[in-house]
């Protein structure tokens, strides 16, 4: 962990944390878990969102200290980005970000563009809970239950219930660490991953029924539009873990969502052995993981989708 970064966060009185936009596991986690650490500190903190935190993680604590980017809200003494590759996933708090005398850019992403004045990007680490974690232990801030629940749902899902192959001996270690301050991983794994609504049971039917085999079944595609969202009742958020539907599939290498929002498509990647799906999501302007990437793409559903199938071909050559 970078030294000056650590300095200036425990000399600042004051600390605005935004997550990356569509939130996951990782960037609510994290967020929460720094913001209790900072607050138990005595300073002041708040957590600046772009959307509703999901259903999933609403249990959480801290929640408190988030809410949404108000124009008239006090500029801090520093901003910290968490989880974020790049300004754009920042959305429509980008200029906000920047208002701040000090930014910085924390992350794990081997696309991140180092945006901010300070940043500090560990693409070997697992989660952005892990660099969280080490910050908090370079700040000598205790970690209690309640930021230790939140780390350990940043940990847990960025590695898919440390399944996923950027599990490390690290993430375990941490995990254990963790563990012993006396949290329920019992009570936590069920409700972030054995929860579930009927409208996403109901959404992920749907996935079934249109999930696309190509490329000698090495390919899967899903595509979901509005309609598929409201014929289902379900949210945005109920698109979470979809892609996963298809990358599950034995023999498929590589599986891809797009999802139609108003104006542009969102595109989930995913990967098993050797396709870097990070390059790909990179060329649409996103970023990400070797096996876990994703980007925003200006079009229809079907052009996306075509345009992604005809991409992820080339790359299963």
């Amino acid at each position: 962990m970078d030294r000056e970064i650590v300095k200036l966060i425990a000399q600042a009185g004051g600390i605005a944390i935004f997550p990356h936009v569509s939130a996951d596991g990782d960037a609510i986690g994290s967020s929460l878990a720094l913001a209790l650490a900072l607050k138990n500190a005595g300073k002041k903190v708040i957590v600046y969102l772009e959307e509703n935190i999901p259903t999933v993680y609403r249990f959480l604590p801290g929640i408190e200290l988030a809410c949404f980017y108000d124009t008239q809200d006090e500029v801090m003494d520093i901003n910290i980005a968490l989880d974020t590759g790049d300004v754009g996933r920042l959305g429509t708090r980008g200029d906000a970000f920047f208002e701040a005398p000090c930014t910085i850019n924390i992350d794990h992403h081997v696309t991140n563009t180092k945006f901010a004045l300070l940043n500090f990007v560990d693409d070997m680490s697992a989660s952005t809970g892990e660099i969280v974690y080490t910050l908090l232990k370079k700040l000598k801030l205790g970690i209690d239950r309640d930021i230790a629940a939140c780390l350990y749902t940043a940990v847990s899902t960025d590695t898919g219930g440390f399944k996923y192959s950027n599990t490390t001996s690290e993430t375990h270690r941490i995990a254990s660490e963790l563990l012993a301050t006396g949290i329920d991983i019992g009570e936590l794994s069920q409700r972030i991953f054995d929860n579930t609504t009927y409208t996403k049971l109901k959404l992920t039917q749907k996935a079934i029924e249109l999930l696309e085999l190509h490329e000698n079944a090495k390919l899967a595609a899903v595509a979901i539009s509005q309609a598929d969202l409201q014929a289902t009742g379900a949210k945005d958020e109920d698109c979470d873990g979809i892609v996963n539907i298809g990358r599950s599939i034995e023999g498929v290498e590589v599986s891809v969502l797009v999802k139609e929002n108003a104006e542009e498509v969102r595109v989930n990647l995913r990967s098993k052995t050797h396709v870097d799906v990070s390059e790909v999501a990179a060329a649409f302007g996103g970023g990400g993981h070797k096996r876990a990437a994703g980007c925003t793409v200006k079009g229809s559903l079907q052009e996306v989708k075509e345009q992604m199938i005809k991409v992820l071909k080339e790359k299963l050559q």
